[in-house]
């Protein structure tokens, strides 16, 4: 076995980091232009967010509610990463404390096209979104 970390890894890795940090401009430097990040789960902030922006604007919202996360496990291949991590809630109504995988996906670039979020304790996430994120009244959120 090579001592030689994976890219793709390191990559994931230093995404991790800002997210510590908070550093929105850190994690963005590892997605491509054109990412599609999904989020399941019923609750106003689940669904895809597409391009950089929209992953930047969904991280500043959790970043409301303290949200951290402890990688676990990291497994890889040619063109994915999939990351186990605990990630739980530092504020805000209730808490989420749940293990999450993460599906990662890289472009011929080396940069995350695509990232799919899978929950450990989705009525957990479901219910604490809820509780802690209004929708914006109608007709505004119809816009």
């Amino acid at each position: 076995m090579s001592g030689t970390k994976d890219p793709k890894v390191a990559a994931i890795e230093a995404f991790f980091a800002a997210y510590g940090a908070g550093d929105v401009d850190a994690m963005s430097a590892v997605l491509a232009e054109g990412i599609e990040w999904t989020i399941p789960g019923r609750h106003p902030l689940s669904g895809t967010k597409r391009g950089v922006a929209e992953v930047r604007a969904f991280f500043d919202q959790l970043g409301r509610s303290g949200f951290k996360a402890e990688p676990i496990f990291f497994g890889v291949n040619d063109e994915y990463v999939v990351d186990i991590h605990r990630g739980w809630t530092t504020e805000g109504t209730g808490k989420v404390d749940t293990t999450w995988a993460l599906v990662w996906h890289f472009d011929a670039a080396g940069k995350v096209d695509r990232v799919v979020n899978l929950s450990g304790d989705q009525h957990q996430m479901d219910a604490f979104v809820w509780e802690n994120y209004a929708l914006a009244p109608i007709p505004d959120r119809l816009a």
